[in-house]
């Protein structure tokens, strides 16, 4: 090979590992400007989740943060609950607690049911809109939660953007929830009550859009069970 190609061979070479950096340095650029990376805001963080994940399933953990005049009073939060929930929108979750009580909160999308395993007893009642301004909604409902909350930033901590969700209905009898994300996923939950208790909740081995067959979600009453309509 003559000395002039084996240079235009080098230079080719040379401008093709520039392009090929340029593109990757392009690439990475948009990836990073995507929701659900550190830059998102929280509240972008969360419409990309809600728009992006049908359903999903994963483990939680949930404790009792009391409010503070129980607090001076020396009342002492119950023990640590854990278990693990699947959803799939709209409105259809099983949401399992394994300890220190085993209890199952289960929905088809109409129907809800409560099964509490030491009594042997099935609560059931109408699922209608009972998610619509719950803190349910923010896992389970539909896709409109602006309809029934009113979404803000909410500062960030320990590495989580958080969002403030205050439901718009006065009846309800949660104050205000806030949702902790990182990456896209939820990975926090605090549920404050009219009355200042907060119920927190952490999400482990979250799995975003999973296979699940829809028949998963329809409850079958366990043997010698007591069914108390609500």
């Amino acid at each position: 090979m003559s000395n002039q190609k084996k240079m235009q061979q080098t230079e080719n070479m040379s401008k093709h590992a520039s392009s090929s950096k340029r593109m990757g340095a392009i690439i990475l650029a948009c990836a990073l400007a995507l929701p659900g990376f550190a830059e998102a805001s929280a509240l972008e963080q969360f419409k990309a989740f809600v728009a992006g994940t049908k359903a999903a399933k994963g483990e939680f953990t949930q404790h009792l943060i009391p409010s503070e005049a129980a607090a001076k009073s020396g009342a002492k939060a119950p023990k640590v609950s854990s278990g693990t929930f699947v959803f799939a929108r709209p409105g259809q979750f099983i949401w399992i607690y394994q300890k220190p009580y085993e209890q199952t909160l289960q929905s088809d999308g109409t129907q809800m049911y409560i099964y509490d395993k030491d009594l042997n007893q099935v609560t059931t009642k109408k699922l209608d809109n009972a998610l619509g301004s719950s803190p349910a909604a923010i896992l389970f409902g539909s896709n409109d939660l602006e309809q029934n909350f009113v979404l803000k930033e909410d500062g960030t901590k320990e590495g989580l953007e958080w969002l403030l969700a205050t439901p718009k209905a006065k009846d309800t009898t949660f104050g205000h929830i806030r949702i902790g994300l990182r990456n896209g996923v939820p990975e926090a939950m605090e549920l404050t009550d009219t009355f200042g208790q907060t119920s927190a909740l952490t999400f482990t081995k979250f799995e975003k859009n999973p296979s699940i067959a829809a028949e998963q979600f329809k409850f079958v009453v366990p043997k010698g069970a007591d069914v108390l309509p609500q």
